[in-house]
């Protein structure tokens, strides 16, 4: 059975359901060898995935590398792409390593969010990726999850700076759509108010696990026709691992109420016969504004479980009991 496709926003650019999220191509560094990456690459394509996310900061620019060395080669109308802005790839001395990366390149981080920044970085991202054009670019990281009491000032820098300058690539031609690849839902509503955007790559914040998007963004999203990719449904790994001492939220050690709100989530799965890493997969696609989901991988039995859990069937009545104990909320 195919994966089904969706559309982007307003625009004619075309998704499958199921998306490739390349952040472990590059976070794991060499941890996998650029063969493993190859079969990792081939694996989600021969299974019909004909979506795929990168970004500069996954691996200091090796995601974007690898991901690059094996999409190149294939015929470009056949697959969409996005990358994102905001953060650029300086020499060592000049930026911050990001401690998460495993990767040994020779960069650090800088963030930019100035209108220059966005067709710098891009220019950046394409020689690394071998690729003529990137589908979709998203202005990375401009919440308050990344940047704390500084974010007001960050904001006020992208909505005159990288904003501008990614609705202005978008109507060159450069670029087909633009919009966020943040962890917080408010900076969508926010970016919103005030720019023609074609959807958000949202991470953690619309699964399984919790759905407060659901009271503003998702609705202003429908109302605006502005599409919504999800980045993270098992939410760092929570709702795919049955071990405690495996089991992250946002990337940290998970606290005692989210693990037993996972672990009561898992069991009303199991009682209907369901794979819990299923229900987080499909959750979120039953929302109108929802048109992919994009689950990080990096070895071939992640992408082959992925696809054989996004075409499961789910019983109704899983959605039904699950909202009933308030666990999940109807959609």
């Amino acid at each position: 059975m195919p994966l089904t496709i969706r559309t982007i926003g307003k625009t004619d650019i075309k998704v499958t359901t199921l998306g490739f999220g390349g952040g472990p191509l590059g976070g794991v560094g060499g941890r996998i060898s650029e063969a493993q990456v190859a079969a990792v690459v081939e694996a989600a394509w021969d299974g019909g995935i004909r979506y795929f996310d990168t970004a500069p900061l996954y691996g200091h620019g090796l995601s974007e590398k690898r991901l690059g060395a094996q999409l190149s080669p294939l015929w470009r109308d056949d697959f969409a792409l996005s990358s994102k802005v905001g953060r650029l790839l300086v020499p060592v001395a000049e930026g911050v390593r990001n401690p998460q990366m495993r990767d040994s390149e020779p960069f650090a981080i800088r963030y930019d969010y100035s209108y220059d920044a966005a067709r710098r970085s891009l220019e950046s991202s394409l020689e690394r990726l071998h690729l003529d054009r990137v589908d979709i670019l998203l202005c990375h990281d401009i919440d308050i999850w990344t940047h704390g009491d500084s974010q007001p000032e960050i904001f006020a820098t992208a909505a005159r700076g990288i904003l501008p300058a990614l609705a202005d690539l978008r109507s060159e031609g450069v670029i087909r759509a633009f919009g966020l690849g943040v962890n917080e839902a408010a900076v969508c509503s926010q970016v919103m108010d005030h720019f023609d955007v074609d959807c958000f790559l949202l991470a953690g914040r619309f699964t399984l696990l919790e759905q407060s998007p659901l009271d503003d963004l998702l609705p202003k999203c429908l109302e605006n026709q502005v599409s919504i990719i999800i980045g993270g449904p098992y939410n760092s790994g929570l709702l795919a691992v049955t071990d405690r001492k495996r089991a992250t939220y946002d990337y940290q050690p998970v606290d005692d109420a989210r693990w037993a709100k996972a672990q009561h989530i898992r069991a009303v799965c199991e009682s209907h016969g369901v794979d819990p890493r299923a229900a987080a997969l499909q959750y979120p696609l039953r929302h109108p504004a929802v048109v992919s989901v994009i689950p990080g991988v990096w070895t071939v039995e992640e992408v082959q479980t992925n696809l054989a859990l996004i075409k499961s069937d789910i019983p109704d009545a899983l959605w039904e009991d699950l909202a009933e104990v308030d666990l999940a909320r109807k959609l």
